[in-house]
């Protein structure tokens, strides 16, 4: 990967127009793929690009045709350019995601929400597993589960994993000074591990299967539950049966709810675009364990030049960069 500066002197801005410095630039720059950085007379970046020949690209610019009101601007203000040479088209894709994000240029397509995503966390680092709501570094020990696309899919997780497999979702200070079961135990939405109603032995069972839940293994589940169910009402023990009842009652009502109706479907991201008129919508939907976790649409700033392909490229560079 070579970088190659192409500024404007001073005489260069008296002589020439924006258009005919982005000509003389083309005219120099190599028929190879690469990333090309648009600057303004402060020096703030005004646009990054990539293409396949970097020389036609620019070309383009200086020609003028089939220009919207925003990349005629873009054009008109532009007073250097500096360009890097990349290997191939993949490393000028990655090196665009890359200085987009840390230049922020003014014309180029840019998401509009850069929220990190929520994720359901399982702690590893406590004898008695936390779940809880996460956002942000796995810095914590533990198995993490998303994204969810939104604040109410995992909330709605959550309260079923409460009601399924009765998880503590307290903080560690408020577990080490219980001394008798909080509300979420009369509402049968923890199974106490704080004051030794359950052991930990078993409680690491209940851990286990919620794991197994998220990682798509539902139906697994559900049929052990099934079975645990139908040996306790054959001993009699119906408190018990209608206990375990009620948690396949709450699984089962989530697992129709994030069915997944493509065949095969088990871990993906989905992305749909649709854009007119210099507008765009890019839909995303998170399928995890076959399961629909929830979706998220996006409205990324565009051009009417921009074709699907270039805003479909340009977001996805932006979303999965870290």
């Amino acid at each position: 990967m070579t970088e190659a500066t192409i500024p404007e002197t001073a005489t260069d801005a008296g002589a020439l127009k924006a258009a005919d410095l982005i000509r003389d630039e083309a005219r120099r720059a190599p028929d190879k793929p690469g990333v090309y950085r648009m600057y303004g007379e402060d020096g703030t970046c005004l646009y990054v690009g990539k293409a396949k020949s970097i020389k036609k690209r620019i070309l383009q610019y200086a020609q003028g045709r089939f220009h919207t009101q925003r990349i005629g601007l873009m054009v008109s203000l532009t007073r250097s350019m500096e360009l890097v040479i990349t290997a191939s088209e993949t490393e000028a894709l990655l090196l665009e995601s890359s200085f987009i994000k840390q230049l922020k240029p003014r014309f180029n397509v840019v998401l509009r929400d850069d929220k990190s995503f929520a994720e359901l966390m399982i702690r590893k680092d406590h004898r008695a597993p936390q779940v809880r709501k996460h956002r942000g570094a796995h810095t914590t020990p533990g198995d993490y589960f998303g994204p969810f696309a939104s604040t109410w899919a995992v909330n709605r997780t959550l309260n079923t994993l409460q009601k399924a497999f009765l998880l503590r979702s307290c903080s560690d200070s408020v577990y080490e000074t219980r001394t008798r079961p909080c509300m979420l135990h009369q509402i049968k939405r923890c199974s106490a591990p704080c004051t030794g109603l359950i052991s930990l032995e078993d409680y690491a069972g209940l851990v286990d299967e919620a794991s197994a839940f998220l990682k798509g293994k539902s139906r697994a589940v559900i049929a052990r539950l099934s079975d645990e169910m139908s040996a306790a009402a054959e001993a009699m023990d119906y408190e018990q049966a209608a206990r375990v009842r009620d948690r396949i009652r709450a699984l089962s009502a989530i697992s129709m709810e994030n069915s997944v109706s493509a065949d095969g479907v088990a871990e993906a991201d989905v992305f749909a675009l649709f854009s007119e008129g210099g507008q765009a919508c890019v839909q995303v939907f998170f399928y995890r364990g076959g399961q629909n976790w929830g979706g998220r649409a996006y409205f990324p700033r565009v051009d009417k030049a921009d074709t699907d392909p270039e805003i479909l490229a340009a977001f996805l560079g932006q979303f999965y960069e870290d």
